[in-house]
């Protein structure tokens, strides 16, 4: 592999590494507001196995991860009543970055800057195999889903609705 196609280590991968976890990477040209059918798209993916990360919060803005399949949108009404908060919302941008440590468009579940509870869309622990953002825009990296459950702890909902396209 060519040095300039590795991408560089971040607290994400640094994590996975640490616990031993085989992962692939998977660069790919990072387009503002693509979002994972866009990365889905372009690396020749099916967007049900791309999965996206969410920071979102709680009535007491308490923050929260969300892994959703890339082609799916979450119900927060549904999410909210399966964790027991009164409400759930998506964090703004700034917010997100500051829980997570990472930019909006690059959040990766692994090596948060704050721990959080992650939730987990149940259909994705079927799965054999994910895209999840390795911690930059434009990166990353395929994984076993079970690794979420085993390193971030997170718990299964089903939240998930309709198709986005």
């Amino acid at each position: 592999m060519a040095k300039k196609d590795h991408v560089s280590e971040t607290p994400a991968t640094a994590m996975l590494r640490q616990h031993g976890v085989d992962f692939t990477e998977h660069p790919y040209e990072y387009l503002e507001h693509g979002g994972a059918q866009h990365s889905a798209e372009v690396l020749g993916f099916d967007p049900f196995t791309v999965v996206k990360t969410l920071v979102m919060e709680d009535e007491r803005a308490r923050p929260l991860l969300v892994l959703m399949h890339g082609n799916r949108t979450v119900s927060t009404k549904n999410l909210a009543r399966q964790i027991g908060a009164k409400s759930v919302q998506p964090c703004k941008p700034e917010v997100a970055n500051r829980h997570s440590g990472y930019l909006v468009g690059g959040t990766s579940p692994f090596g948060t800057r704050k721990a959080m509870p992650v939730y987990i869309e149940a259909t994705i622990l079927g799965l054999p195999k994910i895209a999840i953002n390795g911690g930059r825009r434009g990166f990353l990296v395929g994984i076993d889903p079970q690794v979420c459950v085993k390193l971030l702890d997170a718990k299964p909902v089903n939240c998930a609705l309709g198709d986005e396209g």
